[in-house]
């Protein structure tokens, strides 16, 4: 029984503290006064009356209610009832005063009600520790009825009564009372007070914020979050907190509980702990700078969750049940509303039977969250009190659940912590929970799956629920309670007196009475009924049902088995060949517990001694079962081989024992805090358990029912049994108990030791500090020496231990052991005399272990480790660093089958050895597993910014250890590695390596690769700085940075703009940047902008490098143009050298000259420019030197740009005359760019062989003809093979559907009729509304490659545009244009293709598929189409016969970037033999690609931002044609096929910097574009491709191409069918010995060692001069050399013998070259024949695909040079230089006389030209001159520039010397 009320308080408002803009609340009166001794009055109940402040209103209010809580410092609940009334102010005067200060606050009405209208609140409070909200609110109304109705009773006698009112806490029971006033109430209280009662509280909450809200909310408070209630009403916010305690039921919370916050405690919400708190809305404007509170609007029914606030929800598929089961009991129409037949209506339960049903669903919710967390629980004491702990790891295990993050952070929290405390003891009263938990688990897990009866389950539990609030639901309950008269105070009476002081006397008897009473009356006897608490069914069937299959397959255990039995029957061989597959099945969970069962088996007495051999065995196999488990060990597999490593063990020497323990220290499970608790919870509830089974041994219970009882079992019946006992027998057990957790410390004292004392204790080899001070969650590793692995290094990065000031592993060690015995010494009611004794014990019983640990390390040294391969170290570049050291791996094989031996050959896959990360490179070196080539060397290597993929994958391997995981990393040089981590590899540091990898595949800049980063990390600062060494590019920087900034934010946008960024902000790229249909054009300002085309004084020296540029280069070679208006000669050109956009304002990715129409100024092009994408405009790029015609680049067109000159308003949509395309003279643009067009036509010269011919329909190709109607020209170079599959025929007609379906052939008619006509379906409109091009048109369609518009120009000169856009063209016979439309190879096709073809070409692993064979992989990657059938090698062909016959060209795709770039390229190397060299090919790069901004950067992902967009090899892909060429004319090009292999290696590799970034603009930024024109600082490293292919080209012909023998304007015309493709080698071919050859310093360096084994096998016997030459190792080109780089080599390594300076190569091949061609033409006019062919030619065709691989052997003997004369001559140095001793050589051949510093040297130190000297007369001594040498041995040769004085050994030296130099002088 318990008092209804504690308090009653009046609280009123204080006229005398009224001071602000608000008043106070004071106490009138409290009863009783005095405080009760079990529950002290709480304070601040005035602030709590009027949350909101007090203050004084103009008019009466109505009456209000409401409940606050209130916590006192013991956790205690006090709920406060207040009822607040309004009463008339005594004292008008002192009011109206005070009220001046906040009348503006209270209300705006205030200043014109007199004073005396003011009313002040007054309120009573009711203080009790019981929650009857109706009860008190219907006592509060009854005693202000009394008052106010001025009724008979007493107001002392109400609340006498009120006061002194007794009622039962709980049982059911109903009571009646009644305060003496006419009234009469029924309480009814709950049967169980441990259910909360919540009345419709939850409905309500539900009501308001909706299921996913609530929620959301529920996992925020038991996550620990913070929660704050909104609403205008205060019981609201007192119901909304007390629904959410309600559904949180078993849980209780126990942080801030504040429904209703007063606003003067507002700052409480900046607690930093969690809490739940109700505020009203007045004031919601102070509660928005909260940043880590969830605010919960219970009046707009929204919950607004932070962005720094993360809520963990419930796991899945937990989550979306309950919220379908809350859905079905809010909602119960919802599952029927889509039914044909849908029942009568459905409406849901009454709103206080919803309550229960929702609380019901929460019910089942727990019960399925910690269902069996009784078999978790660990009693570690049962006398005098339990103390329990629950096993978190363990349970987290067995529901498979530990990565799950809320049910984490739940078993966490405090509120979990008061469940385990409370519900724990095993044997008190249980409740619901309890009987669900325990008996309908097996029902819930069942049922989960349906809905209804899931349902119908949770209706159950709702009944239960609404029974225990309402006992009795049939007996209604009759109030009787009087209520105001005037209703409720609205129309109360003009002046009602005020609420009366109350006579404490009278009130105070009544309490006094009841009080007397209540003593003298029976103790009540609560009928709590104890018993013990079930258990429920175990997890262990729960458990697996997530596994899966492969670890628990019956065969892989069955492996573990036998391979442990054959160990420990000493059968090692067997053992072996099963170790991989036990290693492997480890993995497994099943397994690892199969492992810990059967190695138990074999321990006899807690010891089991093996030898070396099985100890090893046994450690890795540990080590492997340990690698996986995680720092919580939530199997229980480290706590099943605790006490397994301290029984196996291996004797090392006499008394020198090594277990097992010290081999496995390496793993963080040893260094967690809380398994070390649970495994000493376990292990002492195990030896209480015994202790107790023990003492029942006389019992008549059978001894099998004893072994089934839990500790739980005999707790519950101990503590039963506990009052029986006499107290001896009580402080006998305790002392029991006592004893035995004091040995279990002991104990624990000893393994924590073990496990963390290292074996090598005197290195201090613990790993950093930092960890171990974490008592709660502690993640360290130890590093030991492991005498069954090879591992000499830790990598863990995660742990230590805390104190960094010292690393003495012995006190770090009693620390951590200290620690860990204050904390479960203290939980387990361990004495401080034990305790002490402990911590003496400690630092004996470590010292004591490392004395022990010396003596095996000692030991363990002479034991020989387990041999593994040597790591290699890979040969590295000047400037490139190891950014990780060597990590063993293992490469496996991939698709690739040459490697493995499968297609004969060694198997040089799989290999051990390690993997390198350079700043440049990936590289692998190590030597193949097969023993029989174990001394190969296999390297595997690419650049690291080639990198296009990587992935995890599994490795199943047939090696004799585990590996634990793999990467496969895959390379657009067409390499891929796959690489297993070596078990020694701490997975940690294969995770820091992936993020190696991608920071360096994808650095932040482009400044930060590799090109820009070697060997120069400090010079880039440097030179960043030290601007002023060159005031060109200074001063070109300025003006870029000062027109940049006038034009930046002046460019109005099109759908799909996109501006070519800078490098500054390259992060705000998105990845739709590839997608190409994005467009931009920038409105320019014109007054910075308007240049006139000559060039200013001011930017001439700025200019000067721009000059020097390719472009300006090459327009020079062909005569395009002058650089100055002024000059009479330019006046007459047709064309110019425009300047306009040397500051890269007008198109930033255009270079800073440009040819344009001589008669077009530079204002124009800038308005021009606005009308192509990206301002790529038409200019000219290439001329041909015989017909004139020129050809022009430029962007596809902008729609609304090019609208106005092209539509016309007369257009039909018939197929009739066209009429002619009146531009508009609205659009200025487009008039302008009208005239540009035109300029360009007026300015081609006439040329024509026939009117007609040089139009499209006026010639035919010879590809175009079938192969019987081939023609040759004499300056045509065909192909003589023709599939008829690629024929092209020019039709008359032209049909389009809707697709645009273009056929892919034209037809060539017999008389060649041309038609302006041009038909159109009826399911196709017009040609479009681009109408009139001036330039011959290709368009863009996704189906046919080419179709082709024809119409007959009746002019001299044609011009032909190639566009993108199919728009509409209307033909004009006056206009000298015609259009080709075609199909556009878009990226994004580009991008797939080349993936497929990368998949086919280097699979990652061999398929048995028939579909997904090499050819079928490479048909379906359809990237031979897309080089040969596609239209970049068609339209190339094309452009070039239209240029041939003198029509120009303007190819005019996409942006201008990308496809035009590869035509135009393609074009002028068909047209122009000088691009065919070393020097134009490299112009020809520089100028198209470089200058004119491809996008190298964004298409080769070379930084993070253009990561998204991936990598798109349009460069690879020109490359490729140009191979394909090259395969069909072997004899045009300079270069060999090996060069364009080393362009595509590098151009991706970023070695170099040719190729980064997009621009010539954004390579002025960075400085980069005129860097080699300045001092190098460091002349070894290369910055640009072509240096370095020059350095290399004058010291090997390996980019020479033998067969060069080029005929003069030599136009080529390759076939393009897919026939006669040949897929790249480059694509398939691999080096394993070297890895790949395009790093030439380092291959230079690797053949030098392999040469010196034959040399030593000479010696002994004739050796066989064959070699074996394995595929895909080797390299052919170096081990079997062409015959003339055999002739060349020879002739060195000759010259080399001989003492002689041997000449360059080069020079070498061109004296041949030019011999041979000499007596070539001796012969032809001996014999009057025909000219034989220069040497090394082939016949003047197209080399078929077939025949590329076959070599050209030719035997060329040169005629022997005259032996040169040689020998020691004294040389006189220069003014004031000594005298030195030279060898000298006299070259007849070449006409010198050089010398050098001795014999052996072949670098030359001086040439004195023959050609130069006038005599050679006996000379005289000079000063410094050698001694003891005659004077006739001196003689001078004199030149024209100088004397030489020279002395020989004697005078007979000295004549010889004349002689030869004379006959040398008169031979000439």
């Amino acid at each position: 029984m318990t008092r209804l009320a504690d308090y009653f308080v009046v609280v009123g408002y204080d006229l005398d503290k009224r001071g602000g803009a608000e008043g106070q609340g004071c106490i009138v009166q409290r009863f009783p006064e005095k405080d009760w001794e079990d529950n002290p009055f709480p304070q601040g109940v005035e602030l709590f009356c009027q949350p909101n402040g007090w203050q004084l209103v103009p008019q009466r209010l109505p009456p209000s209610f409401f409940v606050a809580v209130l916590t006192d410092i013991n956790s205690e609940r006090h709920y406060c009832a207040c009822f607040t009334f309004w009463e008339e102010l005594d004292h008008p005067p002192k009011v109206a005063e005070a009220s001046e200060v906040d009348e503006d606050e209270v209300s705006s009405s205030a200043a014109a009600v007199p004073p005396a209208q003011l009313y002040g609140p007054k309120s009573l409070v009711l203080v009790s520790q019981l929650d009857h909200t109706e009860v008190f609110r219907n006592c509060l109304g009854l005693i202000y009825t009394v008052h106010s109705d001025k009724l008979t009773a007493p107001l002392e006698t109400v609340i006498g009564n009120l006061l002194s009112c007794v009622i039962p806490i709980a049982g059911g029971s109903q009571r009646t009372i009644t305060l003496g006033a006419g009234d009469r109430q029924v309480i009814q209280t709950p049967i169980d007070d441990a259910l909360p009662v919540s009345g419709s509280s939850v409905a309500q909450l539900f009501r308001q914020l909706g299921i996913v809200n609530v929620l959301y909310l529920f996992c925020a408070a038991l996550t620990e979050h913070k929660i704050l209630f909104l609403s205008s009403s205060y019981q609201r916010l007192t119901d909304a907190c007390r629904g959410l305690l309600a559904i949180m039921f078993p849980l209780k919370y126990s942080f801030t509980y504040v429904p209703i916050l007063p606003g003067k405690l507002l700052e409480v919400l900046s607690t930093p702990t969690p809490f739940i708190i109700g505020v009203n809305s007045f004031f919601r404007s102070e509660t928005q700078e909260l940043l880590d509170v969830i605010i919960a609007d219970l009046d707009g029914g929204t919950v607004t969750i932070p962005e720094c606030v993360h809520i963990s929800l419930l796991p899945e598929p937990l989550l979306q049940q309950t919220m379908t089961a809350l859905s079905m009991v809010l909602d119960p129409e919802l599952e029927l509303a889509d039914h044909a037949f849908p029942p009568a209506s459905i409406q849901p339960s009454a709103l206080k039977i919803q309550d229960k049903e929702i609380r019901g669903v929460f019910l089942w919710l727990f019960a399925r969250l910690f269902q069996g967390y009784r078999w978790c629980l660990h009693i570690i004491r049962i006398h005098p009190e339990p103390v329990i702990r629950f096993h978190k790891a363990a349970f987290l295990g067995q529901r498979a659940l530990s990565e799950d993050d809320f049910l984490m952070k739940v078993l966490d929290g405090m509120a979990f912590a008061g469940f385990v405390s409370e519900r724990g003891p095993p044997y008190r009263v249980t409740d619901l929970f309890d009987v669900l938990v325990a008996n309908q688990v097996e029902r819930i897990r069942q049922e989960e799956a349906c809905p209804q009866k899931v349902m119908n389950h949770v209706k159950e539990l709702a009944e239960q629920l609404f029974k225990n609030e309402n006992p009795y639901p049939a007996v209604a309950m009759h109030h009787k309670v009087q209520r105001p008269s005037e209703g409720h105070g609205q129309h109360a009476p003009r002046n009602p007196a005020p609420f009366p002081l109350l006579d404490d006397v009278t009130v105070q008897l009544f309490v006094d009475h009841a009080a007397s009473k209540q003593r003298s009356a029976p103790p009540a006897v609560k009928a709590e009924v104890k018993a013990m608490v079930p258990s429920g069914p175990p997890l262990g069937d729960v458990v697996d049902r997530h596994g899966s299959v492969l670890a628990n397959s019956a065969r892989r255990l069955e492996v573990v088995r036998n391979c442990i039995t054959y160990i420990f029957e000493n059968k090692m061989l067997e053992a072996k060949k099963l170790m991989p597959a036990v290693l492997r099945a480890l993995k497994g969970r099943a397994a690892r517990v199969c492992l810990t069962q059967e190695l138990n088996q074999h321990v006899l007495q807690n010891r089991a001694v093996l030898d070396d051999q099985q100890f090893d065995y046994i450690v890795r196999m540990m080590n492997c079962t340990l690698q996986d488990c995680s720092h919580m060990d939530e199997h229980g597999i480290a706590a099943a081989l605790l006490p397994l490593v301290t029984a196996f063990c291996r004797k090392l020497g006499s008394g020198i024992t090594q277990f097992a323990y010290s081999c496995v220290q390496e793993h963080m499970v040893w260094t967690n805090m809380q398994f070390w608790e649970a495994m000493f919870y376990s292990d002492v509830q195990n030896h209480i358990r015994a202790l107790y089974l023990e003492g029942e041994e006389g019992t008549p219970e059978p001894s099998s029912v004893r072994g089934t009882r839990t500790a739980l079992d005999l707790a519950s019946e101990q503590n039963r049994l506990w009052p029986t006992l006499t107290k001896d027998m009580q402080s006998e057990r305790v002392q029991k108990e006592e004893s035995t957790v004091f040995s279990q410390a002991i104990h624990y004292a000893n393994r924590m030791s073990y496990l963390l004392l290292p074996l090598d204790t005197s290195k201090n080899r613990l790993l950093r500090t930092g960890g171990l001070g974490d008592v709660e969650s502690v993640s360290n590793s130890y590093v030991t020496n492991s005498i069954a692995g090879s591992m000499a290094e830790s990598y863990d990065t995660e742990s230590g231990f805390e104190d960094a000031e010292t690393s003495d592993v012995a006190n770090s060690v009693v620390r951590f052991i200290n620690r860990f015995v204050d904390k479960v010494c203290n939980e387990s009611g361990v004495t401080n005399e034990h305790l002490k004794a402990l911590h003496t014990m400690i630092p004996d019983i470590v010292q004591m272990h490392i004395e022990t640990l010396d003596a095996v390390h000692r030991e363990s040294k002479r034991l020989p480790p387990i041999q593994k391969p040597k790591l290699l170290r890979p040969a590295l570049l000047a400037g490139e660093e190891l950014v990780m050291e060597g990590m063993r791996v293992h490469l496996i094989s991939d698709g690739r089958e040459e490697a493995t031996g499968c297609m004969g050959g060694p198997a040089l896959l799989p290999a051990e050895g390690a993997v390198f990360l350079t700043t440049y490179r990936l590289i692998f070196k190590g030597t193949p597993t097969d023993p029989l080539v174990g001394e190969q060397i296999v390297t595997r290597s690419f650049p690291i910014a080639s990198l296009t993929k990587e992935k995890r994958i599994s490795v199943s391997l047939p090696l004799d250890q585990y590996i634990q995981e793999g990467l496969q990393l895959r390379s657009c040089t067409f390499q891929l590695m796959k690489i297993a981590f070596d078990e020694e590899v701490a997975s940690d540091l294969a995770e820091v390596f992936r993020k190696h990898v991608h920071k360096l595949r994808y650095p932040q800049h482009v400044q930060a690769t590799f090109a820009f980063t070697v060997g120069q990390a400090a010079k880039m600062v440097v030179e960043h700085k030290s601007k002023d060494k060159n005031q060109s590019l200074k001063t070109l920087s300025k003006h870029l940075v000062k027109t940049a900034k006038r034009t930046i934010g002046r460019q109005y946008v099109t759908r799909k703009k996109y501006a070519p960024p800078t490098w500054e902000n390259r992060s705000s790229l998105q990845s739709e940047l590839d997608e190409d249909e994005i467009s931009v054009s920038e409105e320019m300002d014109q007054t910075s902008l308007t240049l006139s085309s000559t060039m200013r004084s001011s930017d001439r020296q700025t200019m000067s490098n721009v000059v020097e540029r390719a472009c300006c280069r090459d327009y020079q070679r062909m005569g395009l143009g002058t650089l100055s208006n002024s000059l009479t000669r330019s006046k007459n050109e047709p064309f110019r050298i425009s300047t306009v956009n040397r500051m890269y304002t007008v198109c930033r990715s255009y270079p800073g000259l440009l040819i344009v129409p001589q008669s077009i100024p530079d204002s124009t092009l800038q308005r021009i420019c606005r009308c192509y994408r990206q301002n790529r405009f038409p200019v000219v790029c290439w001329r041909n030197s015989r017909t004139k015609a020129v050809l022009l680049r430029s962007a596809g067109f902008h729609a609304k740009g090019v609208v106005g000159f092209f539509k016309s308003p007369n257009a039909t949509s018939s197929g009739g005359p066209h009429a002619h395309a009146l531009p508009s003279q609205a659009d200025s643009s487009s008039l302008e760019q009208e005239k540009y067009l035109q300029a360009i036509i007026t300015s081609m010269p006439s040329y024509g062989e026939t009117p007609g011919r040089n139009t499209l329909s006026g010639f035919i190709s010879p590809h175009m003809r079938s192969s019987g109607e081939c023609c040759t020209s004499t300056h045509m170079r065909t192909s003589t093979h023709m599939s008829a599959s690629t024929h092209m025929r020019a039709s008359t007609h032209m049909r389009a559907s809707t697709h645009m379906r273009a056929s892919t052939h034209m037809r060539a008619s017999t008389h060649m009729r041309a038609s302006t006509h041009m038909s159109t379906s009826t399911h196709m409109s017009t040609w479009g509304e681009c109408s009139t091009q001036l330039l011959h048109l290709l368009f863009s369609t996704v189906t046919d490659p080419l179709s082709v518009c024809v119409r007959l120009c009746l002019c001299f000169s044609v011009c032909v545009c190639v566009c993108v856009s199919q728009q509409g063209v209307k033909q004009d016979p006056l206009q000298q244009w015609e259009v080709i439309p075609s199909e556009v190879c878009d990226v994004r096709q580009v991008k797939n293709s080349f993936k497929k073809l990368m998949k086919a070409c280097v699979p990652s692993s061999v398929s048995a598929d028939a579909a997904l064979s090499f050819h079928h992989c490479l048909q379906d990657s359809e990237w031979m189409s897309l080089v040969g059938d596609h239209p970049v090698l068609q339209v190339s062909v094309l452009v070039v016969e239209l240029l041939d016959k003198g029509s120009s060209v303007m190819v005019s795709l996409e942006d201008g970037w990308d496809v035009t770039t590869q035509v135009v390229s393609l074009v002028q190397l068909l047209s122009d033999p000088y691009y065919r060299t070393f020097d134009g090919f490299r112009l020809l790069v520089e100028k198209e690609w470089l200058s004119f901004g491809h996008r190298f950067s964004h298409r080769g992902a070379q930084t993070l931002a253009s990561q998204s967009s991936g990598f798109t090899p349009v460069f690879l892909q020109f490359l490729d044609c140009v191979h394909q060429i090259h395969l069909q004319f072997p004899m045009e090009f300079e270069f060999s096929q090996y060069y364009l292999k080393f362009l595509a290696y590098h151009y991706v590799s970023n070695r170099f910097r040719t190729f980064l970034l997009d621009s010539d603009y954004e390579r002025i930024e960075l400085g980069v574009l005129y860097e080699e024109k300045g001092e190098r600082k460091a002349p070894q490293v290369c910055k640009s491709v072509w240096d370095y292919i020059d350095r290399l080209n004058k010291k090997t012909p390996v980019f020479y191409n033998y067969m060069f023998s080029p005929e003069d304007e030599e136009v080529l015309r390759p076939y393009s069918h897919i026939s006669n493709m040949k897929l790249w080698d480059f694509y398939t071919e691999e080096t394993l010995s070297e890895g790949p050859s395009f790093d030439w310093e380092l291959g230079r360096s690797r053949p030098e060692r392999p040469a010196e084994e034959p040399a030593a096998a000479d010696s002994s016997g004739p050796t066989s001069q064959r070699q074996i030459v394995w595929p895909c190792y080797h390299s052919r080109s170096k081990l079997l050399p062409d015959a003339i780089t055999k002739l060349l080599q020879d002739l060195q390594s000759l010259e080399a013998e001989l003492g002689q300076t041997s000449e360059k190569w080069k020079d070498t091949w061109d004296k041949m070259k030019n011999a041979q061609r000499g007596e070539a033409k001796l012969e032809s006019k001996v014999a009057r024949s025909p000219p034989p062919r220069p040497p090394l030619q082939v016949p003047k065709m197209s080399c078929p695909s077939f025949m590329n691989d076959q070599r050209v052997c030719v035997c060329v003997t040169p005629p022997p040079p005259p032996r040169s004369f040689e020998g020691i001559l004294f040389k006189r140095g220069a003014l004031l230089k000594p005298w030195k001793p030279r060898w000298f050589v006299l070259d007849k051949t070449k006409h010198q006389l050089r010398y050098y510093d001795s014999r052996q040297d072949k670098e030359c130190k001086g040439v004195i030209e023959l050609g130069e000297v006038e005599s050679v007369i006996p000379g005289t001594p000079t000063m410094g001159a050698p001694k003891n040498i005659e004077e006739k041995a001196f003689f001078d040769l004199k030149t024209t520039k100088r004397v030489y004085n020279f002395c020989a050994q004697d005078s007979l030296n000295a004549q010889l010397w004349m002689d030869s130099v004379q006959s040398c002088l008169s031979d000439a």
